[in-house]
Order: structure tokens, then sequence, then C-alpha cells
């Protein structure tokens, strides 16, 4: 797994992260190293490979109850 520094959610520029949000709830997201996650739908968005955060809720990945652990422990 990619270190904190390393991440593509950590190279977001702070005023974008700020304003970003789960497109299904509203809600903040957790960065996940290069996904943004939102732990209260247990779904994770895909940060591409030019830092660009692709916030469709159809392109969303699901995740397990292990993954989610993980995430927000």
């Amino acid at each position: 797994m990619p270190t904190e520094t390393s991440s593509r959610a950590a190279k977001i520029d702070p005023i974008v992260r700020e304003r970003l949000v789960c497109p299904q709830d509203q809600g903040p997201l957790l960065d996940a190293g290069d996904e943004l996650y939102n732990p209260r739908m247990q779904v994770a968005y895909r940060i591409d490979d030019d830092g660009i955060p692709v916030m469709l809720a159809d392109e969303a990945r699901s995740v397990d109850e292990a993954e989610h652990q993980r995430l927000i422990g």
C-alpha cells in the first residue's frame, strides 16, 4: 500500500479536496490511498492516473466488511 505522501488522495489540491463529497449521500470521504472512501455506504471512488477523482456513483467500487474495517481502522 502506498504511503500517505505518495498516494493519489494525498496529492489532491487541498481546496479541491475539502469540497469533494460522495455523490450518493453528499457526505464526507476518507482518503484511502489511490481512492476516496465513503464508510457509510462502503464504496470507494478511484482516483485516475492524472490525479482526478472519478466521482461517478456507477463507477464506485463496493468494499467488503474486512476491507471496510481496515480502511476505518
